[in-house]
């Protein structure tokens, strides 16, 4: 009998492991975080510690989006009235809003301090802002991971198999998720003062010309959902 139980334990932290390693390379590619950089090095200014704050915030916030997205996103959703096609395109038109912003921002503001790290720190309250939107949402913990979050949920064997387990592989995947995210945020200047102001003013338009694009795919994904367009 103790053998046995030692037996299922050892299947069940196998499984539990294999499963939230499957989160974490399920969402990643979705969430690309180092694509996210020079956004993020635009939004802090490229101030050390407002560098760090906003990465932990931003980690933060993505863990707790991710993980309720993994376990109750569906229930919500369901409660509303609220379909994944309608998600994409409400969140893809949140994307193209903050990509086009990027666009069309000061060069000086947004790139040459960012670069030079010369601008005054935030308070806490415009920390707290930019943190959440735009980059815990959409860039970070967008639509596209939201509704990969709740396929998850509902589809993970895993999960499916017991309360318990789905709740340590959401909490464990989406963890190791935002440890990622946090590791890649909080060393975005020292990444991109490599490049120099020129390849990070470069970068920073094709980035934010493709968050655009990014952002009309999800609208288009969520539209042809809606009207059984293949795609």
């Amino acid at each position: 009998m103790p053998r046995f139980a030692y037996t299922r334990g050892m299947d069940f932290l196998s499984d539990t492991i294999q499963s939230a390693i499957f989160v974490v390379l399920a969402l990643l590619p979705i969430i690309n975080p180092v694509g996210n950089l020079p956004i993020l090095v635009s939004l802090s200014r490229g101030h050390p510690d407002t560098m760090r704050r906003m990465a932990t915030r931003v980690a933060f916030n993505a863990w707790i989006i991710l993980m309720a997205s993994m376990l109750i996103g569906s229930y919500v959703l369901n409660l509303f009235g609220i379909s994944l096609p309608i998600v994409r395109l409400a969140g893809g038109l949140l994307v193209v809003f903050a990509g086009w912003g990027m666009l069309h921002s000061e060069e000086k503001d947004a790139v040459r301090d960012a670069v030079a790290g010369q601008a005054d720190e935030f308070s806490e309250l415009e920390v707290v802002k930019r943190s959440f939107f735009p980059m815990s949402f959409p860039l970070t913990a967008g639509p596209g991971a939201i509704a990969a979050s709740i396929a998850l949920g509902t589809n993970s064997p895993a999960a499916s198999s017991n309360f318990l387990s789905g709740l340590i592989v959401a909490f464990l995947g989406t963890a190791m998720t935002a440890g990622t995210i946090f590791l890649c945020y909080r060393y975005a200047t020292k990444l991109l003062k490599r490049l120099g102001e020129i390849g990070t003013m470069v970068m920073m338009r094709v980035m934010a010309f493709i968050l655009v694009c990014i952002g009309l795919q999800m609208m288009w994904t969520g539209w042809a959902e809606l009207n059984g367009i293949a795609h």
